[in-house]
């Protein structure tokens, strides 16, 4: 009898805490995605064949698709400042990827191959014409893949702040496919999501990674990223997927093949940026890249004017 009372309290306990687990993780989600940071008036869908991906088209001129960092709190934001100072001369497109921002957040494994089927069937069925494209961190090694397999439908390609080979090359070891089922649990896996995607993680990824000014980081760009976080059916699927290594690919041999102009901007503050540019261009000789002075990862949201410039030197 009293075995088995002590299993019913602990069935009791168990239960309990996995409610109070899932109301926490409600109230963070309501919290997070309540106040519509992302709301835009010109929304455009398109219906991809794995999820509804959501974009903004502005301008005239020729092509031009702006493509944000791969992360979990990511969106077509990070081209806030830069679409107003591009669109007098080109037709910007800036989507958010799926999994990221507004677009649907599907409960799967994201991949490397993922992206860059969506990105090739997002320029075939909404640009239709060969395009240039601009990148930042991980989705540079989406693009370079996506160029290599369809280079009929690219055409100058520049990458901000791209990974090194040797975080391109990471594979999903067996310590993190673990992880994965870890994190793909309803509610344990979405509480670790939380913490992990918490205002002062994004806040703190921010200030030591993605600018080198603290002055210029604003509160927008906290509640913005944090909704963007929050946001959509499993906003965690992507972050395991990334966490884990889903998302990687050797580059190095399409990189090589590459007939496309390539350019490379780096934040001059970012840690062993030069190195990664001098890699890139061992690579592919043709490659050219320039450092932006007082920035780090995101010189598009830190230095848009001197970005900006590199844009129109570049893209001729």
């Amino acid at each position: 009898m009293k075995a088995k009372n002590k299993l019913l309290t602990l069935l009791i306990l168990g239960a309990t805490t996995a409610a109070a687990t899932s109301m926490i993780n409600k109230y963070i989600k309501v919290n997070a995605t309540s106040k519509h940071f992302l709301s835009d008036s010109r929304p455009l869908c398109y219906r991809w064949r794995l999820g509804n991906i959501f974009y903004t088209k502005t301008g005239s001129g020729k092509p031009l698709l702006l493509i944000h960092d791969l992360n979990s709190s990511s969106s077509s934001y990070e081209w806030n400042q830069m679409i107003d100072r591009l669109k007098d001369n080109y037709t910007v497109y800036a989507l958010d990827l799926l999994g990221c921002g507004r677009s649907e957040k599907p409960n799967m494994t994201y991949t490397n191959y993922l992206y860059v089927q969506l990105i090739s069937d997002f320029i075939k069925s909404e640009i239709g014409h060969r395009t240039n494209v601009i990148a930042t961190g991980e989705s540079a090694s989406i693009v370079t893949m996506a160029c290599n397999n369809s280079p009929e439908m690219f055409d100058q390609l520049m990458f901000i702040s791209p990974d090194s080979f040797s975080t391109c090359n990471k594979v999903p070891s067996k310590r993190y496919k673990y992880y994965k089922l870890l994190l793909d649990l309803p509610i344990i896996g979405t509480l670790l999501y939380n913490f992990a995607s918490s205002q002062n993680s994004i806040m703190e990824e921010f200030i030591t990674k993605n600018m080198y000014n603290p002055y210029s980081f604003k509160s927008e760009y906290l509640n913005t990223y944090y909704e963007s976080a929050h946001l959509g059916e499993s906003p965690k699927s992507i972050y395991a997927s990334l966490r884990c290594n889903y998302t990687k690919c050797n580059i190095t041999n399409a990189l090589k093949h590459i007939d496309n102009s390539i350019y490379i901007v780096g934040g001059q503050e970012s840690d062993h940026i030069e190195n990664t540019m001098e890699e890139y261009k061992s690579t592919n000789p043709s490659i050219e890249y320039s450092l932006i002075p007082k920035s780090r990862r995101l010189p598009q949201l830190e230095a848009p004017d001197k970005l900006l410039d590199l844009i129109n030197m570049f893209f001729i």
